[in-house]
């Protein structure tokens, strides 16, 4: 909401700078009026309100419901409405939410899309494809919308974002979460997130990010790209976002008192975990991200983007199969009701022995792949072998050496041993003789 009120401070800045300007001119070339435009888009983009729909995903008991609360500090899950990971759900759902948020005198119709239990039962095959469909009639009512004639109130119900929220494991993604991006990563803008953040050392969690981030490039995963501007103070802003994907947070709706001051945090026997504090986690981040000052471009990449390509490849379906029947049509009017059977019979046959080679082709693939993976787990296993065969030869000649050298210490030390007493003896001998000389 901050963004919108920041845009609206920027433009009556501009708006002023502008009409100085041109009072300056104004004597010289005359004033036409036309710095005010700014000023009419403001007014009317605030008299109509803005919109905005943000999807959550993520499995249950992630802190997803206390997030969101936390982002737009109101109470959209409450006692009357929990949010969905207290709500038991035997198969995945698509639930919208939607609440009107004011700041500033700006409005913000904010829906929020839950998806109540997606990851939580024992098979997960297929828990996408009611995302996928929410998000395709989204893209379907809206193209519907601007097929009509009248075509002032479209109400635009598509998904802008969509955050996936990642189990602090500490081990990498899922099978579940690397799959579920490469399937809705072309149809919305998917931000990851690390959810429970406190869960996590420092260390833990740099580590984790790395590991994630690594992943997500190596299964061409393709999250949200931010925009790059010639402004070198949003640049820089950009690159503190993109390094420190995928984004740690905290949720938390609990006020606590820390040194004097009133913040959010959660309390810890060891300390408080505090939501807005940059060093505990990044909140802050993808709130300023989210809200403040990527909102509109989110928005902007789903209409130019995720939008236009389901548009163009629902137009082009529509014209091929227009084409397409009018050809058939012709062709069942000319042949007869076997020979069409026959035909569609083997286009039936030829459709199973492409499907039959594509599956061999990914098999061969596949065991391709693991024969290769056996070859360097071979590789790495043989390499290994000779360096601990060469470690235990070269403690093997130490060992030796040490012996040597004991073996030789101590033939050293019996040989001065006998030499010492040998004189003893001859000394005893020397003072018996003495006094027997004395005796006699």
């Amino acid at each position: 909401m901050s963004l919108l009120h920041n845009i609206a401070k920027a433009v009556v800045v501009v708006m002023l700078c502008s009409y100085v300007t041109f009072q300056q001119q104004k004597n010289l070339e005359g004033y036409v009026g036309f710095a005010s435009l700014p000023n009419q888009v403001y007014r009317k983009s605030v008299k109509r309100g803005f919109e905005f729909t943000l999807m959550v995903v993520g499995e249950s008991g992630l802190g997803k419901s206390t997030l969101i609360n936390s982002l737009f500090l109101t109470d959209l899950y409450s006692s009357e409405y929990p949010g969905p990971s207290h709500r038991v759900k035997k198969t995945v759902q698509v639930e919208q939410s939607k609440v009107l948020v004011k700041e500033g005198g700006v409005q913000l119709l904010l829906t929020i899309v839950d998806t109540p239990g997606f990851g939580d039962a024992v098979d997960n095959s297929n828990c996408w494809q009611p995302v996928i469909d929410h998000i395709d009639s989204k893209f379907e009512d809206f193209l519907n919308c601007e097929s009509r004639v009248n075509r002032r109130l479209m109400p635009d119900s598509r998904v802008q974002c969509c955050l996936y929220f990642i189990a602090p494991s500490g081990h990498g993604l899922k099978p579940l979460d690397i799959e579920f991006m490469k399937r809705l990563h072309e149809k919305v803008n998917v931000i990851p997130l690390i959810a429970k953040a406190d869960t996590l050392t420092p260390e833990e969690c740099q580590r984790f990010k790395k590991q994630i981030m690594r992943e997500i490039l190596e299964h061409k995963i393709q999250i949200y790209e931010f925009p790059e501007t010639d402004d070198e103070e949003e640049n820089k802003l950009v690159k503190k976002i993109k390094d420190r994907l995928p984004l740690a947070v905290v949720g938390s709706n609990t006020i606590i008192e820390v040194n004097g001051k009133r913040t959010r945090g959660r309390q810890y026997p060891w300390g408080v975990a505090e939501v807005e504090n940059g060093d505990h986690c990044d909140f802050t981040i993808l709130r300023d991200m989210l809200i403040r000052t990527h909102m509109q471009d989110l928005k902007d990449v789903t209409n130019n983007v995720h939008y236009e390509n389901y548009r163009s490849r629902k137009l082009a379906a529509v014209t091929y199969n227009g084409q397409d029947n009018n050809r058939v049509k012709g062709q069942q009017s000319t042949k007869s009701p076997l020979a069409q059977m026959e035909e569609e019979r083997r286009e039936h046959v030829a459709k199973m022995k492409k499907m039959e080679m594509e599956m061999e082709q990914v098999f061969e693939m596949k065991v391709k792949e693991k024969i290769q993976k056996l070859k360097d787990s071979e590789a790495e296993l043989s390499r290994r072998h000779d360096q601990m065969k060469k470690n235990l030869e070269a403690q093997h000649k130490e060992l030796e050496e040490k012996r040597r050298q004991f073996e030789d210490d101590r033939a050293n030390w019996e040989t001065n041993q006998r030499l010492e007493q040998q004189r003893l003896d001859a000394s005893r001998t020397l003072e018996k003789n003495k006094k027997k000389g004395k005796i006699f």
